[in-house]
């Protein structure tokens, strides 16, 4: 138990997460000086491998499906060659849910202008590709560019923003009976809190299976786990009024509806032609695939019991940037299909530290940066290397992740017993020397 905190029923003992006192000028300048080359030819033959990979996979499950006849192969019983079937394209959706995830990364850092020095390719890969992945392009960047710059901060972050007390209609906190910081509290509380907070296993699955299927989705069109002083109802990423936007980047949000409408067209028409269960086995399957591997990366990358969250009297760019952790995706597999995972996903799960400090940076140089900005902050006491990623750590997380209170400039999440495990330890004072760095501000946008 920390030491001053009241002596409850419950208590945890508290690890002491250093809070940054770094610059980002002090961050960049490790970083060797290549790595932010972007180059728009070498950018392109990672879109044309995701391509070839995906054709290679498809015309390879397309062609072992034909050799699962009774004329090529004799099984048991007749249903056991549907289950083959089945069970080969189910593998074919898996490894294309990765591939095309890669492909959104890319789309995503042609947001960033980090795939080419040239902003226009930059936007018109990036509009092709994600409306090709139902994702309108401008909306999405704009509101993405909001979240690199306050990320983690409570009030003008843009996704996964923590939701206190008042928000989840919790009980008040009462200092008599537990801890501020979350290092204690009494029984009666820790009741409370549970059961208002549905903690039990199957509760957590189907929060966190919920966030895995419907959670992309839903933060496009409601604003779901996004920045809860947006009207209700009114916040959405294809309303060129919604507060998101400013006036001036009305048309590109249109723009990104045509994409959307384009997307869908081609959608009933590859299903009146091709009929729906091909488009559903082929595409819509990888599709929800790598919604779920966007929403479960991300969550990840900002989630976690020992990540801090700010409100404006502590909060700077660099704390904000230092508030995320790299994990290796599917590392809890083993080697092999960390290595797969990492490699098609481009390591965005990986290098994304590196990422929120120099979101220009593209993800073939993000190893590198990686390397140099763990060094530099392991002389300080910062480690920002996560748990693996994976389902098993999608529960871990959203068990313990539940709350911040509505006090303090710099807070953690508590469970559902009210407990932290973590509390700041904060060595300077907080300095931003105005730095952007390679943000791309909305209000700057054409």
């Amino acid at each position: 138990m920390a030491q001053g905190s009241p002596k409850f029923a419950h208590s945890i003992k508290q690890q002491e997460v250093v809070i940054p006192d770094l610059t980002i000028k002090e961050l960049l300048e490790v970083i060797p000086a290549h790595c932010f080359k972007r180059d728009g030819w070498r950018s392109s033959l990672y879109v044309v491998g995701d391509f070839t990979a995906l054709t290679v996979l498809y015309k390879t499950t397309s062609y072992l499906d034909g050799l699962i006849t009774s004329e090529a192969v004799q099984l048991l019983h007749p249903f056991l060659y549907y289950a083959s079937k089945f069970s080969l394209w189910a593998i074919y959706t898996f490894w294309a849910g990765l591939i095309g995830t890669g492909l959104w990364i890319i789309a995503h850092e042609c947001g960033h202008q980090a795939f080419s020095e040239s902003k226009f390719l930059n936007n018109a890969v990036g509009w092709v590709l994600h409306s090709g992945l139902g994702v309108p392009y401008h909306s999405w960047r704009i509101s993405h560019a909001k979240h690199h710059a306050s990320t983690s901060h409570l009030t003008q972050d843009q996704a996964y923003v923590p939701r206190d007390r008042a928000y989840l209609n919790l009980p008040a906190l009462d200092a008599t009976k537990e801890d501020l910081l979350g290092s204690s509290v009494t029984e009666e509380v820790r009741k409370e809190l549970a059961e208002a907070l549905g903690d039990s296993p199957i509760g957590t699955f189907l929060g966190a299976l919920k966030y895995l299927t419907v959670g992309w989705p839903a933060y496009l069109l409601f604003n779901s786990s996004g920045q809860a002083r947006y009207p209700f109802g009114l916040t959405n990423h294809f309303n060129p009024n919604a507060a998101i936007f400013s006036p001036k980047q009305r048309i590109q949000i249109i723009i990104s509806d045509v994409g959307m409408f384009v997307w869908a067209a081609a959608l009933c028409y590859s299903i009146g032609k091709f009929g729906f269960l091909e488009v559903f086995k082929i595409y819509l399957v990888p599709y929800l695939w790598v919604n779920h591997w966007i929403v479960l990366i991300t969550f990840l990358q900002h989630t976690d019991p020992l990540l801090p969250h700010y409100r404006s009297g502590e909060f700077t760019f660099p704390r904000g940037a230092l508030a995320t952790c790299d994990r290796s995706l599917l590392g809890d597999l083993g080697p092999v299909m960390a290595w797969l995972a990492a490699t098609l996903t481009h390591g965005i799960s990986e290098t994304h530290v590196a990422h929120h400090v120099h979101s220009k940076i593209p993800h073939y140089h993000a190893w590198e940066a990686t390397d140099a900005l763990r060094a530099r902050l392991g002389k300080v006491g910062i480690q920002l290397q996560g748990r693996n990623s994976g389902w098993g750590e999608m529960y871990r997380v959203y068990k313990q992740c539940k709350f911040v209170e509505a006090e303090g400039d710099i807070v953690f999440y508590k469970n559902a017993q009210g407990l932290a495990a973590a509390r700041p330890k904060v060595t300077g004072v907080g300095v931003d020397d105005g730095h952007d760095s390679g943000v791309d501000i909305p209000e700057k946008d054409l």
